[in-house]
Protein backbone atom coordinates (compact mmCIF):
# COMPACT_ATOMS: atom_id res chain seq x y z
CA UNK A 1 0.00 0.00 0.00
CA UNK A 2 1.44 3.38 -0.91
CA UNK A 3 1.60 6.31 1.47
CA UNK A 4 -1.34 8.13 -0.16
CA UNK A 5 -3.58 5.10 0.19
CA UNK A 6 -2.62 4.90 3.86
CA UNK A 7 -3.35 8.62 4.31
CA UNK A 8 -6.78 8.12 2.77
CA UNK A 9 -7.32 5.14 5.08
CA UNK A 10 -6.40 7.28 8.08
CA UNK A 11 -8.76 10.03 6.87
CA UNK A 12 -11.57 7.48 6.57
CA UNK A 13 -10.85 6.11 10.05
CA UNK A 14 -10.97 9.63 11.50
CA UNK A 15 -14.21 10.41 9.69
CA UNK A 16 -15.77 7.21 11.09
CA UNK A 17 -14.36 7.66 14.60
CA UNK A 18 -16.39 7.93 17.78
CA UNK A 19 -14.98 11.44 18.26
CA UNK A 20 -16.32 12.68 14.93
CA UNK A 21 -19.67 11.02 15.67
CA UNK A 22 -19.77 12.94 18.95
CA UNK A 23 -19.00 16.23 17.18
CA UNK A 24 -21.79 15.59 14.66
CA UNK A 25 -24.27 14.74 17.43
CA UNK A 26 -23.34 17.83 19.42
CA UNK A 27 -23.59 20.04 16.33
CA UNK A 28 -27.11 18.75 15.68
CA UNK A 29 -28.12 19.73 19.21
CA UNK A 30 -26.53 23.17 18.91
CA UNK A 31 -28.11 23.79 15.50
CA UNK A 32 -31.53 22.77 16.85
CA UNK A 33 -31.41 25.70 19.30
CA UNK A 34 -31.33 29.05 17.45
CA UNK A 35 -29.78 30.93 20.41
CA UNK A 36 -27.01 28.34 20.87
CA UNK A 37 -26.34 28.35 17.15
CA UNK A 38 -26.13 32.16 17.06
CA UNK A 39 -23.78 32.32 20.06
CA UNK A 40 -21.49 29.65 18.61
CA UNK A 41 -21.40 31.31 15.19
CA UNK A 42 -20.49 34.66 16.76
CA UNK A 43 -17.74 33.03 18.81
CA UNK A 44 -16.32 31.17 15.80
CA UNK A 45 -16.37 34.37 13.76
CA UNK A 46 -14.46 36.31 16.43
CA UNK A 47 -12.09 33.38 16.90
CA UNK A 48 -11.34 33.29 13.16
CA UNK A 49 -10.73 37.04 13.08
CA UNK A 50 -8.24 36.81 15.95
CA UNK A 51 -6.46 33.82 14.36
CA UNK A 52 -6.19 35.55 10.99
CA UNK A 53 -4.77 38.66 12.61
CA UNK A 54 -2.28 36.55 14.53
CA UNK A 55 -1.17 34.79 11.34
CA UNK A 56 -0.51 38.18 9.76
CA UNK A 57 1.61 39.19 12.75
CA UNK A 58 -0.97 41.40 14.49
CA UNK A 59 -1.06 40.01 18.01
CA UNK A 60 -4.28 40.68 19.94
CA UNK A 61 -4.07 42.66 23.14
CA UNK A 62 -4.16 41.00 26.54
CA UNK A 63 -7.62 42.51 27.04
CA UNK A 64 -8.90 41.02 23.79
CA UNK A 65 -7.54 37.60 24.71
CA UNK A 66 -9.21 37.83 28.12
CA UNK A 67 -12.50 38.75 26.43
CA UNK A 68 -12.23 35.69 24.18
CA UNK A 69 -11.50 33.49 27.18
CA UNK A 70 -14.50 34.88 29.07
CA UNK A 71 -16.70 34.36 26.02
CA UNK A 72 -15.47 30.76 25.78
CA UNK A 73 -16.27 30.23 29.47
CA UNK A 74 -19.75 31.72 29.00
CA UNK A 75 -20.42 29.50 25.99
CA UNK A 76 -19.22 26.49 27.96
CA UNK A 77 -22.10 27.01 30.40
CA UNK A 78 -24.40 25.93 27.56
CA UNK A 79 -24.44 22.12 27.88
CA UNK A 80 -24.74 21.45 24.15
CA UNK A 81 -21.93 23.85 23.25
CA UNK A 82 -19.75 22.42 26.04
CA UNK A 83 -20.42 18.94 24.68
CA UNK A 84 -19.28 20.16 21.25
CA UNK A 85 -16.14 21.82 22.65
CA UNK A 86 -15.26 18.66 24.60
CA UNK A 87 -15.71 16.47 21.53
CA UNK A 88 -13.61 18.84 19.42
CA UNK A 89 -10.89 18.80 22.07
CA UNK A 90 -10.80 14.98 22.05
CA UNK A 91 -10.48 14.92 18.25
CA UNK A 92 -7.75 17.55 18.43
CA UNK A 93 -5.76 15.34 20.82
CA UNK A 94 -6.00 12.44 18.38
CA UNK A 95 -4.82 14.62 15.49
CA UNK A 96 -1.90 15.93 17.59
CA UNK A 97 -0.96 12.37 18.58
CA UNK A 98 -1.04 11.21 14.94
CA UNK A 99 1.09 14.20 13.94
CA UNK A 100 3.64 13.33 16.65
CA UNK A 101 3.75 9.73 15.48
CA UNK A 102 4.38 10.80 11.89
CA UNK A 103 6.98 13.47 12.68
CA UNK A 104 8.63 11.18 15.23
CA UNK A 105 9.16 8.57 12.54
CA UNK A 106 11.23 11.12 10.60
CA UNK A 107 13.40 12.42 13.42
CA UNK A 108 16.27 10.12 12.44
CA UNK A 109 16.61 12.11 9.19
CA UNK A 110 17.63 15.24 11.04
CA UNK A 111 19.14 13.86 14.22
CA UNK A 112 16.87 15.99 16.39
CA UNK A 113 13.51 15.78 18.04
CA UNK A 114 10.74 17.15 15.84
Amino acid sequence: MNIYDQAHGLAKALKESKEVEEINAAMKLVNADPESKRMLEEFRSRQNEVQQRMMSGDMPSQEEMEQMEKLFETLSLNLNIRRLFDAERRLSVIIQDVNQIITGSLQHLYGTSL
